[in-house]
């Protein structure tokens, strides 16, 4: 069986799967105006997404990550959690969140086979996380924080993106909160999209920065597996914690890509930023098109650049994040 392997001999075996670009959050660097629907979509059937997710475990996909917009908003959440877990070949499922059900529905998405999961937490000040989120939730979402916590999930990760003038000075906050907490701290750099130029240039911090204050109390990076997200994480031998720093714009950052992305309306894209994608929504009606889908995926990964070329200012087809997931 053919293998998800690009020109620069990189493997994918990471597959993003947005469900919905749906979102309640009203997040300053991604939608800061709220969710505007653009006509009535068709988001990926639970079938598709089936089929979908067979035909990459058979090109090797480890492990998906179901995202949005809001995943948890879909109804059928837990089938499709279900479907990715019960899927021969995929050996871990994750999900990111903004955190909304955590409290309530974190047993049933554990149940239903729920591996591992991401919240997104823009500051531990509640004043400062409704102006970043637009929504006062605070509590409810560290309550949900707790829960997932308290069942067994492989990794509890909160995800936490960097802006100089709201929390890149809250890092002591940040580590005081991890030290008897065994969740990754993820810091993501701040991304330019199409509609955000003005925030970016106001609010984008290097990672960088915040590694080498790390590095200076005493942390030491980890090595990477090869399901790993892009975070590069680090840890102390006196934090429960950890921190990953995601870092789009620092050199290299291109060389250890394993992970394609599926849109909502089933759209391949070989990179968050690089290009329109490719429809794959047709070939997925009909088992016996499995053959054929696998081979357009294939076809497409040779198209695949070296790397985003952010930092030339390549911003490719991507208007805002909520779009492909993230």
């Amino acid at each position: 069986m053919p293998q998800l392997i690009d020109n620069y001999q990189r493997k994918f075996e990471y597959l993003r799967l947005s469900i919905t670009d749906v979102c309640n959050f009203k997040c300053t660097y991604c939608l800061p105006n709220g969710y505007k629907p653009e006509g009535r979509k068709q988001f990926l059937t639970l079938p598709e997404i089936k089929q979908l997710v067979s035909v990459f475990a058979q090109l090797g996909t480890k492990k998906v990550r179901i995202t949005g917009g809001e995943p948890s908003l879909r109804k059928d959440f837990c089938d499709i959690i279900a479907a990715a877990k019960r899927t021969q070949g995929i050996e871990k499922v994750a999900t990111t969140t903004n955190g909304y059900r955590l409290a309530k529905d974190a047993h049933a998405w554990r149940d239903a086979g729920l591996d591992a999961i991401n919240v997104s937490i823009d500051s531990l000040d509640p004043r400062l996380f409704h102006q970043i989120t637009g929504e006062n939730l605070f509590a409810k979402v560290m309550a949900g924080v707790e829960t997932a916590l308290k069942l067994d999930f492989q990794a509890v990760k909160v995800n936490t993106v960097l802006m100089r003038q709201l929390n890149a000075h809250q890092l002591g906050e940040f580590l005081h909160w991890i030290k008897d907490l065994p969740v990754q701290l993820r810091f993501i750099e701040l991304m330019q999209t199409h509609d955000n130029h003005d925030l970016f240039q106001q609010q984008h911090v290097a990672g960088s920065t915040i590694m080498k204050q790390l590095l200076a109390q005493g942390w030491v990076e980890k090595i990477r597996q090869s399901t790993d997200g892009p975070a590069r994480v680090f840890a102390h031998p006196d934090y429960a914690g950890e921190v990953g720093l995601i870092m789009p714009y620092e050199a290299h950052f291109c060389d250890s890509c394993n992970r394609l992305r599926v849109s909502s309306l089933g759209r391949l894209h070989l990179c968050l930023f690089g290009e329109q994608g490719v429809d794959l929504r047709d070939l997925l009606q009909h088992p016996e098109q499995a053959a054929q889908l696998q081979q357009r995926v294939l076809d497409e990964l040779k198209t695949k650049r070296v790397s985003h070329f952010l930092q030339q200012g390549d911003l490719g087809g991507t208007v805002h994040l909520a779009s492909i997931g993230g």
